[in-house]
């Protein structure tokens, strides 16, 4: 067979059979399967398909450009009408009213309830209609703050913009208008986010549409806060000038202009020189607008302020004053302005328990009740685990002095920290070494306090000033200074002598508290603080009290201290209810007048609380009972301190201390002025069980030699970090706690202040 040939002549159509011929003898003809069908083990290639093909998967509407435009042109348009929406419906206009209470700051006790609002319900404002403003008044206020007020729809679009993209960069907002600032004082506060502004925007819009103009600008002006406590024009002006708003100059009013941005900046009391940088720029503003001539401008001239007032801006009249005044003290400290307080709506939560603090009041009035009336006293209960201040009387006028702060002689509440010094030397001075306790020239004891020999537990006990006057010599002035300012004691204690030992150095109430709290917790120091925490209107925590300690010396160390004092309680008649072990110590100035007191203290802790009691008068004058008695430590403190601690204690469990194991040598078991015994060494048994605890079963080490165990807290808690060497030197440069809690020098007495250098400021230890 042969193959098909074209016919000659014709001509050849492109493509058509040009491979066609007739199949061959030898040729393999391939089997094609039925459609659908594959045989196994065979791919047979895919015909390609036209894009009209029906089998093609249809192409997504995102993948398609026309459908992305139209999508991001109905996203511009309607999801600012859907946001603008929601926002009317949701968010409500707020009211002047709410706008001034709502800065309000309020102060609360440790469980929640209200202590006081640092400015009243109402604010420091009187409302004027807008009518009563002078134009002048009102064009300085539009120039420092919103020029385009008449003009814009309630916000500044640019302003806005600048302020997104400030905060897309990490930085913060800005851009508001006079609408806007009357929106974030009203309800928004202050936290710089996009939600805050999107807010201000809603509002604004929709305080512009139901108020006029002069309504709004009304509103701002009586709720703005001026400084000086002042809430609205009107209270800016009798505060700033001492005149009705009506009757303020265009200088006045650029003043007062001036200073709506920062009060706390830009008060002229303040800050002079700013505050005139400020008043020109609202003056040169009020001329670009054309609302001041340009002589007019020439000619004026900055005005003069009234001086600043101390108001009491929701500040108590009776005791609780004194730690409202403590805590805005606190605050200041922490760096929250007086501004602040005035505008961001603080919630502020103390340390005060409020049923602490009721004992602490009642236990000063029940005694003080029937006394001379110039007596004062102050009293300051701590928690050594925390530093929180639990109790704080200052006295009953909280307008009046704070006589926590007020620092006075200390007596014999210093000898722990003689103790402190010794048992920190090298060979350290054990609470069993033994001194000769006898009266020497010029160096009294009080009245039963004498012993031939006795140790340093039964010398604390009877307030023996012979021998720790001794003691002082011994270890040195200088290092028992080192030792209190270790525990907590933040007085200047300069160029110490050995009268030191019987407190001739001045402290208050509260550093005593403190540094007897950090005895209590083991050697470890924690801030004495009012504030436990400050969150705003908006719910930013802007501070939040650490309770972390520092280590000033060991635990052990801590542990011999308190042992010493563990039987000054019950030799003054001054024991807690059920054998509950307490730490104590009395202490009582001597006046110029023979036989007669000036100061008379009483101060100790359990595992759980510290507290200190003051008594004295204003004119560090002799102090006597409604009998002529003088006053000492044991005696009308003591009983303050006893009620509030019997109390205070009453529905807890009585708290063991740690386990006594004296370094050195350990102290006698007998009665102060009895034979001595012998304590057992480590060689003959166990150490005497102290005071308030168990049997340790540990012998005691000899001098120079130290456990090297981990420690425990005071009664049986974690330490917080390893011990160091009890031996080891206080730090005598340790930081001073923040100038939160401060401190005043009450008027003295005239005349000339008894000579303390030596001995006789503290004779008696009742």
């Amino acid at each position: 067979m042969g193959s098909w040939q074209h016919p000659p002549g014709r001509p050849r159509l492109p493509g058509v059979l040009d491979d066609h011929r007739v199949p061959g003898p030898t040729d393999v003809i391939p089997v094609v399967g039925a459609p659908g069908r594959a045989r196994p083990g065979i791919r047979w290639p895919r015909p390609s398909r036209s894009h009209g093909d029906r089998g093609r998967a249809p192409t997504p509407w995102w993948r398609r450009p026309r459908y992305l435009l139209i999508g991001a042109a109905a996203a511009l348009v309607l999801g600012p009408v859907l946001l603008l929406a929601i926002g009317f419906l949701v968010f409500s206009v707020p009211n002047p009213d709410e706008a001034v209470n709502n800065q309000v700051a309020t102060v609360s006790f440790l469980d929640g309830e209200q202590l006081t609002r640092l400015v009243p319900e109402e604010g420091n404002r009187t409302k004027v209609p807008i009518e009563q403003v002078p134009l002048h008044v009102r064009h300085a206020v539009l120039s420092a703050e919103d020029r385009s007020f008449y003009s814009n729809p309630g916000f500044d679009v640019t302003g806005i913009l600048r302020a997104v993209w400030s905060q897309l960069r990490g930085g913060v907002g800005g851009g508001s208008t006079i609408t806007q600032q009357f929106v974030k004082k009203a309800l928004v506060g202050d936290e710089q986010t996009l939600w805050r502004k999107y807010k201000e925007v809603i509002l604004a819009i929709k305080i512009s549409q139901e108020r006029s103009k002069d309504q709004i600008l009304s509103d701002y002006l009586n709720t703005i806060y001026f400084g000086r406590g002042a809430y609205g024009i009107q209270s800016a002006a009798q505060s700033y000038f001492g005149k009705n708003v009506q009757d303020l100059t265009p200088s006045e009013g650029a003043l007062l202009a001036a200073v709506i941005q920062s009060p706390s900046r830009w008060d002229p009391a303040v800050n002079p020189e700013h505050s005139v940088d400020r008043w020109n720029f609202v003056l040169d503003g009020m001329v670009a607008e054309g609302w001041l001539e340009p002589p007019d401008r020439q000619a004026a001239q900055f005005p003069h302020t009234v001086p600043r007032k101390t108001a009491s801006g929701g500040v108590p009249s009776d005791n609780r004053g004194h730690i409202v005044s403590a805590v805005k003290a606190e605050l200041e400290s922490l760096g929250i302005s007086e501004e602040d307080l005035a505008q961001e709506g603080l919630r502020i939560t103390t340390t005060i328990d409020p049923r602490r603090q009721e004992q602490a009041v009642t236990a000063a009035h029940d005694v003080l009740s029937g006394q001379p009336v110039n007596l004062r006293s102050a009293m300051v209960a701590i928690d050594p685990q925390t530093g929180g201040v639990l109790a704080y009387y200052g006295g009953d006028n909280g307008l009046g002095l704070d006589y926590t702060k007020v620092r006075r002689l200390a007596g014999s509440t210093f000898k722990p920290f003689v103790v402190l010094a010794g048992l920190q030397r090298d060979p350290p001075v054990g609470l069993g070494e033994r001194f000769d306790g006898e009266e020497l020239p010029g160096l009294r004891n009080a009245e039963g306090a004498d012993c031939d020999q006795c140790d340093l537990k039964q010398a604390m006990t009877v307030s023996n000033n012979v021998v720790f006057t001794t003691l002082a010599k011994r270890v040195g002035p200088e290092a028992v200074a080192a030792a209190a300012r270790s525990a907590g004691i933040t007085a200047p204690i300069d160029d110490p002598t050995e009268g030191i030992a019987l407190g001739n150095k001045e402290v208050s109430p509260i550093e005593l508290a403190s540094a007897y709290a950090t005895i209590a917790a083991g050697g470890v120091w924690r801030q004495p603080h009012l504030v436990t925490s400050v969150v705003t209107a908006d719910d930013r925590v802007l501070y939040q009290a650490a309770t972390d300690g520092e280590r000033r010396f060991p635990e052990r160390v801590a542990r011999n201290v308190a042992e010493s004092m563990m039987d000054v309680a019950a030799h003054d008649d001054l024991s807690l209810p059920g054998g509950r072990p307490v730490a104590a110590k009395t202490g009582t100035v001597q006046s110029r007048f023979e036989g007669q007191n000036n100061d008379a203290w009483m101060a100790g802790f359990t595992p759980s609380i510290a507290s200190a009691v003051w008594m004295g008068t204003d004119m560090n004058s002799p102090i006597r009972t409604a009998r002529g008695t003088p006053i000492e430590g044991a005696t009308l403190p003591g009983e303050v301190w006893h009620q509030f601690m019997a109390e205070a204690l009453d529905d807890e469990p009585v708290e063991p201390f740690a386990p006594f194991r004296p370094i050195g040598e350990a102290p006698s078991t007998a009665e102060p002025g009895a034979a001595t015994s012998t304590p057992p060494t480590s060689e003959s048994g166990a150490p005497p069980t102290p005071t308030g605890v168990a049997p340790s079963g540990t012998a005691p080490s000899p001098p120079g030699e130290e456990d090297e165990s981990p420690g425990e807290g005071l009664f049986g808690g974690p330490e917080p970090a390893p011990e160091p060497d009890p031996r080891a030197a206080p730090d005598a440069t340790s930081p001073p706690p923040r100038a939160g809690l401060l401190f005043q020098r009450e008027p003295a007495e005239s005349g000339t202040a008894p000579d303390c250098s030596a001995s006789a400021c503290d004779e008696s230890s009742r």
